[in-house]
């Protein structure tokens, strides 16, 4: 999985030597980040909280199995009209996953 990071409109830092992509001699930091702006030290670190950890692996593509044989049969079941919608069973578990989420009794 790649991910990419945007730099929000901030200016780019010069790469280190040896770095692909890194044809002309690196940049003093200050003209490079702006005036004033620290440079990036080579110890910096990223630690990500569990919460950030748990969305990275929800959205890996293989961490959810998909049933590709449920997903066809319901294809083909709105494809030829027969799929049917128990609108009770919808309201049942709709209820259901309200009281999960802290139902305050407010109607």
């Amino acid at each position: 999985m790649n991910t990419t990071i945007s730099n929000n409109g901030l200016p780019k830092l010069p790469q280190a030597a040896g770095q692909p992509g890194n044809s002309a001699a690196p940049e003093s930091s200050a003209s490079a980040t702006g005036a004033g702006a620290p440079a990036a030290k080579a110890d910096d670190q990223l630690k990500l909280t569990d919460s950030a950890k748990a969305l990275q692996q929800a959205a890996r593509t293989d961490a959810t199995p998909v049933d590709t044989q449920r997903v066809e049969r319901v294809r083909q079941a709105l494809a030829d009209g027969s799929y049917k919608v128990d609108a009770g069973r919808i309201a049942d578990r709709m209820i259901a996953m309200e009281r999960q989420l802290g139902d305050t009794g407010k109607a």
